[in-house]
């Protein structure tokens, strides 16, 4: 069965999915972050570290990077090109900063947008209205509850992702026997990498096996699992816990959605307003916290988008995730 991605435009926000009978097989968000993979712009090394061809960059804006394969005739305040290779990635607590290579003789650009990106790797992408069902038919509401909690239920089990400042974790619960349990967990564990979009280092938290061929069972189960995923692994240990590495360039949909929620949650409510379908104003109700993430950039392209006045009520008892959108009379 073919699948195929699907592209939503929203304000503030870019979404993709790529769908097949029904189901996302993969998933992508954008932000509009300025400082993200491709970007190509002047900046200026004002750190070098002693003996190493590491250092910090600034751009411009006042934006920091990490940059990375400086060339040795590179001293502090010179100005270089350079390529964005990873965006930073917001963690509890602290934000790693996005790394920066030198890029002689590439002009200037700004990052691709989310669908340039697909579409650079040869994919066909569809736009698809955000008035439209698309995402929500194919399983978006479901998937973004999954980011927002991390917790994903299979029969018997469960798994929990939960970014750390060193990797992802991957935690696996239920009732099942252990060597069950862990087989039954494989599959889920796989279609999360590639769903919540987890790149980077991630370790995964079996049940433990005490069986060397228990072990062996799961670890050939899970390289059948992860056929077409790119990175490396490692086999099962005694205490059953599993290390995969893959190539990191932006935040999961899992760590972007539980870091910040509130950001989160006021895309989804301008999301929502665009489905409105009664007549009136626009009248967004919604925790003060989220009412006060949305721009005033984002309410003029909403109300410019959709033709309406817009209001806004708080509600400090809603959930953050609870806000909702209606038309009322002008």
């Amino acid at each position: 069965m073919s699948a195929d991605w699907l592209h939503e435009a929203g304000i503030g926000e870019e979404r993709a999915i790529l769908v097949s009978g029904g189901r996302i097989l993969s998933a992508r968000v954008c932000w509009g972050e300025k400082v993200r993979p491709g970007l190509v712009a002047q900046a200026r090394l004002v750190t070098r570290h002693a003996g190493s061809r590491r250092g910090v960059v600034r751009f411009d804006d006042g934006a920091e990077a990490l940059v990375d394969q400086l060339p040795r005739e590179a001293t502090e305040g010179v100005s270089l090109t350079v390529r964005v290779t990873r965006a930073a990635i917001a963690e509890r607590g602290r934000t790693k900063l996005p790394v920066v290579r030198p890029a002689p003789g590439e002009d200037p650009r700004p990052a691709p947008s989310l669908r340039e990106e697909l579409e650079a790797t040869g994919a066909s992408v569809k736009s698809v209205a955000i008035t439209g069902r698309a995402f929500a038919d194919n399983g978006w509401d479901e998937l973004a509850e999954q980011a927002v909690t991390g917790e994903i239920a299979f029969a018997g089990g469960s798994i929990i992702v939960s970014p750390t400042p060193a990797m992802t974790l991957i935690d696996i619960d239920g009732t099942l026997p252990p060597l069950k349990l862990a087989l039954s967990a494989v599959d889920v564990i796989a279609d999360a990498l590639h769903r919540l979009d987890i790149g980077g280092s991630v370790g995964i938290d079996f049940p433990t096996l005490h069986e060397k061929k228990d072990r062996q069972h799961v670890d050939k189960a899970l390289g059948d699992a992860l056929i077409d995923w790119q990175g490396e692994r490692t086999a099962m240990n005694g205490f059953g816990f599993v290390h995969l590495v893959s190539r990191l360039e932006r935040a999961s949909l899992v760590a972007r959605y539980t870091r910040f929620p509130v950001a989160a949650a006021a895309r989804a409510l301008l999301r929502n307003a665009e489905r409105v379908s009664e007549p009136g104003a626009l009248l967004l109700t919604a925790h003060p916290r989220v009412l006060a993430a949305i721009l005033p950039i984002w309410e003029t392209e909403l109300a410019s988008r959709t033709g309406r006045t817009i209001r806004r009520k708080e509600d400090p008892a809603l959930a953050l995730s609870g806000g909702f959108a209606q038309g009322v009379p002008l």
